[in-house]
């Protein structure tokens, strides 16, 4: 799943690809934001972003795909 990360005062948003569910994207992004303590996710490849909470301009979690079909890496 896609996860887009907007941070404040920053032109381009920061994009990973996700194995994680919506429902958890969206618990961290909650529990960040009331603790006021860094987002960090990891997407696909086992690399982590971190953002601090006090920075995020938005999140915006895309549907989960449920199979692809082709070449997809």
């Amino acid at each position: 799943m896609e996860v887009r990360i907007g941070v404040q005062n920053v032109a381009r948003e920061i994009v990973i690809e996700s194995n994680e569910s919506s429902q958890a994207v969206r618990e961290a992004v909650a529990a960040a934001l009331s603790a006021g303590t860094p987002l960090t996710l990891t997407d696909e490849k086992g690399h982590s972003v971190t953002v601090p909470a006090t920075a995020l301009a938005y999140v915006d979690i895309a549907a989960e795909q449920k199979g692809r079909v082709g070449f997809g890496g």
